[in-house]
């Protein structure tokens, strides 16, 4: 356990250190990994293989080229300008509407999904106002991870808890939306406060009144053919779990379909994909399910279970399972301590405690704690690429800089949200 977890603080370290490209540093701590798992026998390279999740690199490329399509449509200029016109050119209104925007669509589809949708238009947008995208690129990621935790679609934890704790959609609903709306607002008020600066009106707004949306569309018919097949995209994400769909298939049905209806050339469309995402990705699973392998996070959760078996300890143990997660999430995936999680606590239900405090408690951790890192959520990786993509010197987001905000953001939405919790529960 020591072993693998100081490998996983090298790589960490030099991820963050950026004295190397972060997919560099993320590849050379998998292969560490493997090499000294392999070494020591606790990690083979058939475990390093499984350990990748399939379903979210996939979902990845699939988004990526479904968008890229979509850009080349004119719609994301199009909604740029009225996004822009109908904030007025503030800065502070626009940060509202793309929060509320990408936290309501991260309940119906997963975070992911949203802010690779909603990063390009930021950048459109916040060109136009000849503003930093940066603030508004960290803020969608973080309050997306947020909106996401809501509802039993929003997050892939989500799904899984609701799965094995047989939750429906509704009683989701109805305890993680108080829960997530307390963290939401205060993350709202941190993010307007730590980029007031960067949120001041630079003069932008002027040239709004000369912009025509209309002349941004150059084929309504190639516009239409898109927006069904995101239409259709955005239905089967909502019943994917019903239909028993991998969210990654379901993406992969409306690339299919976009595919024969455009046809693109295919070196080009290839070339919009950012490889050093999936290949970043790709490397954390590896070293994280290494970590996972040598039992510490089982050590963790039979903590835990201990203390849940004294009645008079659930709420301590409930708001501990909740920070915990918090804190592991910032720094692994959260998938593999909620894959841990969810046997414990179905072993705990068996003997009659009452478990649903901790499953929401495990469900609100996992998403606060995505906000801590650039790399505690996949939407924070998606957006950090995007903003060095975008061409624009100052949007390109640092660590250091995520972990200015993230921190504070992420502490206090775990204080809101236990302050919320010990009220409800």
């Amino acid at each position: 356990m020591w072993v693998a977890t100081a490998i996983l603080v090298a790589a960490y370290a030099m991820i963050f250190s950026e004295r190397l490209h972060r997919t560099y540093a993320a590849l050379a701590g998998a292969v560490t990994m493997i090499v000294v798992g392999g070494w020591m026998g606790f990690y083979t390279q058939e475990e390093a293989l499984t350990a990748i999740d399939a379903n979210t690199i996939v979902l990845l490329m699939s988004m990526m080229l479904l968008v890229a399509l979509l850009r080349t449509t004119g719609m994301f200029e199009y909604m740029a300008i009225r996004l822009a016109k109908a904030s007025g050119g503030s800065p502070v209104r626009l940060m509202l509407y793309l929060g509320i925007a990408v936290s309501v669509l991260s309940m119906i589809l997963d975070n992911v999904t949203t802010v690779i949708i909603f990063a390009p238009l930021t950048i459109l947008v916040t060109r136009l106002l000849n503003l930093n995208p940066a603030p508004f690129l960290i803020g969608q990621a973080m309050l997306s991870n947020i909106g996401g935790a809501a509802t039993l679609v929003g997050d892939p934890p989500n799904i899984m808890i609701g799965s094995a704790a047989n939750i429906d959609f509704l009683t989701f609903l109805i305890n993680m939306g108080p829960l997530a709306t307390a963290p939401w607002v205060a993350t709202l008020l941190l993010l307007l406060f730590f980029f007031r600066k960067a949120l001041r009106s630079r003069g932008g707004e002027q040239d709004l009144v000369d912009l025509d949306e209309s002349k941004a569309i150059q084929d309504p018919a190639l516009v239409n053919r898109m927006l069904v097949v995101m239409g259709l995209v955005v239905i089967l994400f909502f019943a994917h779990h019903k239909l028993h769909y991998y969210p990654s298939f379901v993406s992969l049905i409306g690339l299919a379909l976009a595919l024969l209806l455009v046809r693109p050339q295919a070196d080009k469309l290839v070339d919009e994909v950012d490889w050093s995402i999936l290949l970043f990705f790709a490397s954390l699973f590896v070293i994280v399910g290494g970590v996972e392998a040598t039992g510490l996070l089982d050590v963790i959760g039979g903590k835990l279970a201990i203390m849940a078996r004294d009645p008079n300890m659930l709420l301590v143990t409930a708001l501990g399972l909740m920070w915990i997660a918090a804190i592991l999430s910032a720094l692994i995936d959260n998938i593999p301590f909620t894959v841990t999680m969810i046997p414990i606590i179905g072993a705990l239900s068996a003997e009659g405690i009452d478990t649903g405090p901790l499953w929401w408690a495990l469900a609100i951790g996992v998403a606060l704690g995505g906000n801590g890192t650039h790399i505690g959520a996949t939407a924070n990786i998606v957006v950090v690429a995007q903003a060095e993509r975008s061409g624009v010197p100052e949007a390109r987001i640092t660590p250091l800089q995520w972990l200015k905000v993230g921190l504070p953001v992420m502490f206090s939405g775990l204080i809101v949200a236990s302050v919320a919790f010990a009220l409800l529960y």
